[in-house]
């Protein structure tokens, strides 16, 4: 026996989403986001166009950015439900991660335009009729808690929901200031507080930016899925069952949100035992890690990739 390769799966292929059940009701949440923000975007920069105030304009931008986001996760959704084909194997569940890496590149670009328009207006103050920008700033808020809610419930295992709800948070509080800086305005004559209400916005923009492309370029550089220790996989896996001997050249990456892989080789110390260590070895992976997916590996005595750095621990 040369090799023995062992596959875990859910009852659905491990090609096909990992929420799949889910996938329906999240496509419906975030066509519904979709719609009320492009709507909201499209009033809060009439808004701040009318009433002068770049806070609002700001935050039509970062709304703007929003819509194309979750227009991004929508498309990313409905092509993570594309079956696999000879071409991409694996299908197409990791196009939400592009999506989100997309989404977090375009935010820096707008920073930088609030930004430059921020500085201007601190040198050139212009006139802001305060009321039609509290009236639209309190619409907006309602309109972002109306659309967080929604999205809430798939946020955390999502990278693409994730992604968008993050969107929605960062216009959340970008809302909220635009109604202090609307008060200030009017209630204060403090023309100032609309530019630097702006700059908040970019930084909350800024922020999201980086942390989207900080996990999406994890996924995409097959890292360890966040929260997860291969030195504890690998000695939760060692001691899975008495007939396991060794294990090696262990790595674990993300396809997508929420679809852990695994591949491995075992050294066993009865060669007949290898249907019953496959079986240990994929119900630890599945029940204490979440893995769904696994290639194993059942090496023939010594490590058949040749001895240097066999028995060292390879991670990915």
């Amino acid at each position: 026996m040369n090799h023995a390769h062992g596959h875990i799966h859910d009852h659905h292929d491990h090609h096909s989403h990992p929420h799949a059940t889910n996938v329906g009701g999240r496509e419906r949440k975030l066509l519904f986001a979709f719609v009320l923000t492009t709507g909201m975007m499209l009033g809060e920069a009439a808004g701040g166009w009318w009433s002068g105030s770049l806070a609002l304009l700001a935050d039509a931008g970062h709304m703007l950015v929003d819509a194309a986001a979750l227009l991004l996760a929508l498309f990313a959704a409905r092509m993570a439900r594309r079956p696999a084909d000879a071409q991409r194997t694996y299908g197409y569940g990791r196009m939400e991660v592009l999506a989100g890496f997309v989404n977090a590149l375009t935010q820096f670009v707008l920073v930088g335009f609030i930004a430059y328009e921020a500085i201007e207006r601190f040198f050139k103050p212009v006139a802001i009729l305060s009321g039609v920008m509290l009236v639209v700033a309190i619409i907006g808020l309602l309109v972002n808690l109306i659309v967080l809610r929604s999205l809430h419930d798939h946020a955390h295992d999502d990278v693409n929901i994730g992604a968008a709800s993050l969107h929605v948070l960062g216009d959340l509080l970008g809302s909220v200031g635009a109604v202090l800086a609307a008060l200030a305005v009017r209630w204060l004559d403090w023309n100032w507080a609309d530019p630097a209400l702006s700059v908040l916005v970019s930084l909350l923009i800024l922020h999201s930016a980086w942390q989207l492309l900080r996990r999406s370029t994890h996924i995409l550089l097959e890292g360890v899925p966040e929260g997860m220790d291969p030195h504890e996989v690998e000695t939760a896996l060692r001691s899975a069952d008495a007939s396991i001997r060794d294990v090696h050249h262990l790595h674990v990456w993300q396809l997508a949100s929420g679809s852990r892989m695994a591949t491995l080789h075992l050294e066993l110390h009865d060669r007949d035992a290898g249907a019953r260590a496959l079986a240990a070895v994929n119900r630890t992976l599945l029940e204490r890690f979440g893995i769904r997916h696994a290639t194993v590996q059942i090496d023939p005595g010594d490590c058949p990739d040749g001895s240097p750095g066999c028995n060292a621990q390879h991670h990915h």
